[in-house]
Order: structure tokens, then sequence, then C-alpha cells
């Protein structure tokens, strides 16, 4: 079965479900568990994003999160190891009609500080926010059926906000 594409307006709502499935994740590693963060397009306002909640969430000690796969299972997401990306553990709920992602990196990982950076540079940069939203909305009309296309599509453009984001960080402090 493909995976529909399909973006939509940003809402309210998504900070709530944020909130409210991060403290069962907090609940399920304990002492693990550094910090949680909100990331991706649902954590930007004003933006459109694939109704997703992106979670991403910062461990004493990446080895010890696959001890918690049943757990997580419990709560109807799917492990899927580090799905791609070295030191990370992913984990997806609903299937076809995904609700949730978490990615789970240990303390020191670079990933961490992109993802933080590229949300919070967005949020400071509203009119990047929504030259994003509008690529968005236009592969999604151009790839409705088509995930890999739609992510490759955006790859280009993430990389120079990430590298945008990082020369702001850097000048923030």
């Amino acid at each position: 079965m493909l995976r529909k594409v399909e973006v939509s307006s940003h809402k309210e709502e998504w900070l709530s479900m944020f909130q409210v499935e991060s403290e069962k994740i907090k609940g399920i590693f304990g002492n693990l568990v550094l910090s949680v963060h909100h990331i991706g397009s649902t954590a930007i306002p004003n933006i459109k994003a694939k109704p997703v909640i992106d979670i991403m969430i910062e461990v004493v000690n990446i080895c010890e999160v696959d001890k918690f796969n049943h757990q997580m299972e419990q709560l109807g997401y799917i492990a899927y190891g580090e799905n791609g990306i070295p030191n990370r553990r992913f984990f997806s709920k609903g299937g076809d009609n995904r609700t949730h992602h978490v990615h789970i990196f240990e303390q020191g990982n670079s990933e961490i500080t992109r993802h933080i950076a590229f949300r919070d540079y967005m949020i400071a940069h509203p009119e990047e926010a929504q030259k994003y939203s509008q690529l968005k909305q236009s592969l999604a009309d151009k790839y409705p059926t088509n995930i890999e296309m739609y992510i490759e599509g955006k790859n280009d453009y993430i990389k120079s906000i990430d590298n945008k984001a990082q020369k702001w960080r850097t000048s923030s402090y």
C-alpha cells in the first residue's frame, strides 16, 4: 500500500499531541531521558506539514533504548532501529496513517543540535518558513503517492536551511 503524501495547515492541537505523547514516552524510558523536543514541521507555527508529530529524545545511552522496544510497541509504535541514520533509534506510530515519529539520539550526537537549530531558525525567520511550506505543498501536489520523491524534493532546501541555521545559531551565542 502506498503512503499518501498530504500536507495540511498548521493545527494548534499538534503541540498538545506532542506534550501528551512525550509524557507517555518519558514514562517508558524514565531516567534514560535527558530532554524531549518537538521537531519537524508540526513544531513550526503557521506552515503546512504532514500531520505527523516528530518527537526527538536525547538519552544518556543509545544502547539502552532497544531494551524498551516492547513497551513502545504497547503504545502502538513500530521499532525500526537506526533506520538509515547511524546511532539513532526510530519508531513510528499509526502504520500507513502515521501520527507520530520518535527519533532517539544519545547525548552529544550532532543530529540533536541540527534538528533544534533548524526548528528555531524557521521560527525566527517566518519568511523562510513560508518558502518551505510552499515547497512542501508543491511537492505533495506533484507526488501525492510517492513519499520518496517528496522527501528527495525537500532535500536540497533542507540542507541549505541547515547551513543557514548553523551560522545563525553560532552567531546568536
